[in-house]
C-alpha cells in the first residue's frame, strides 16, 4: 500500500491482482499517502497526501483497465485517517477528476478508476458528494463508526452510573450492566451512521454489480 514506493507497490499489486483475479475477488489498492494513523502505523499530513495524474497513468501500465482483472483505486487526495479538526486536512475531491480525465484520455477510456475514498471519517456532505461524482464507489469510515457505536454506550453508562458500577457497597443493577442491553444501543447507533453513509454514497437501495 501506501507505506512502500510507488513502484514496489505497484509490483505487489501486480502479483495480488493475477492471485485476485484465481480466486474470484476484486483487489483494492492504495496510490498515494493517506496521513494520520491506522492501526499503529503513522503519516504525516503533507503535500505527498496528492496523488499525481502520473501515478494513475502508471497504475495502467502496471495492473491494466480492466483486462487484467478488476481492482478498487484508492487515489489520495488529501485524505486521512482519524478525525482532525476542521482546517487541519485539506481534502481536494477535484484531483479525482483531473486524474480520471488525464488517464481516461491516454487510454481512451472515460472514468478509468473504480475509486476508494481511504479515511472517509469527518468528511462534509459536500466533499463527499464531490467524491462521488469523480468516480468513489466505496468509503472508509472506520473513525466515524467507532464513534457511533462508542456514544450510545457511553450516554447509557452516564445515566445509569449508579446501575452499571458496584458503588458504595451497592450491587448495581443487572439490567444496566448486561452487555446485552447496552450493546442493542450500541448496534443501532453504528447502524444509523452506515444508513447515513449510504445515503451519502448515493448506494442507499442500489444492488451491488
Amino acid at each position: 500500500g501506501s507505506s512502500v514506493p510507488l513502484d514496489e507497490n505497484l509490483v505487489i499489486a501486480e502479483e495480488l491482482l493475477e492471485l485476485s483475479v484465481q480466486a474470484r475477488t476484486i483487489l483494492e489498492i492504495e496510490v498515494g499517502v493517506v496521513g494520520g494513523e491506522e492501526d499503529g502505523h503513522e503519516a504525516a499530513i503533507n503535500d505527498k497526501l496528492y496523488t499525481t495524474a502520473e501515478d494513475g497513468l502508471a497504475t495502467v501500465k502496471a495492473l491494466g483497465a480492466g483486462e487484467k482483472g478488476r481492482y478498487l483505486t484508492a487515489l489520495t487526495f488529501g485524505n486521512v485517517h482519524g478525525v482532525y479538526k476542521p482546517g487541519a486536512v485539506k481534502l481536494r475531491p477535484s484531483i479525482l477528476a483531473e486524474i480520471q480525465q488525464a488517464v481516461g484520455a491516454q487510454i481512451g477510456k472515460e472514468s478509468p478508476f473504480d475509486l476508494v475514498f481511504h479515511g472517509g471519517s469527518g468528511s462534509t456532505a459536500e466533499e463527499i458528494a464531490e467524491a462521488v461524482d469523480n468516480g468513489v464507489i466505496k468509503m472508509n469510515i472506520d473513525t466515524d463508526t467507532q464513534y457511533a457505536f462508542s456514544r450510545p454506550v457511553a450516554d447509557h453508562f452516564f445515566r445509569n452510573y449508579d446501575g452499571v458500577l458496584k458503588v458504595d457497597g451497592e450491587v448495581g443493577n443487572k439490567k444496566a450492566y448486561d452487555p446485552r442491553a447496552w450493546g442493542k444501543l450500541a448496534e443501532a447507533g453504528m447502524a444509523a451512521r452506515i444508513v447515513e453513509a449510504s445515503q451519502q454514497l448515493r448506494s442507499a437501495g442500489q444492488k451491488i454489480r
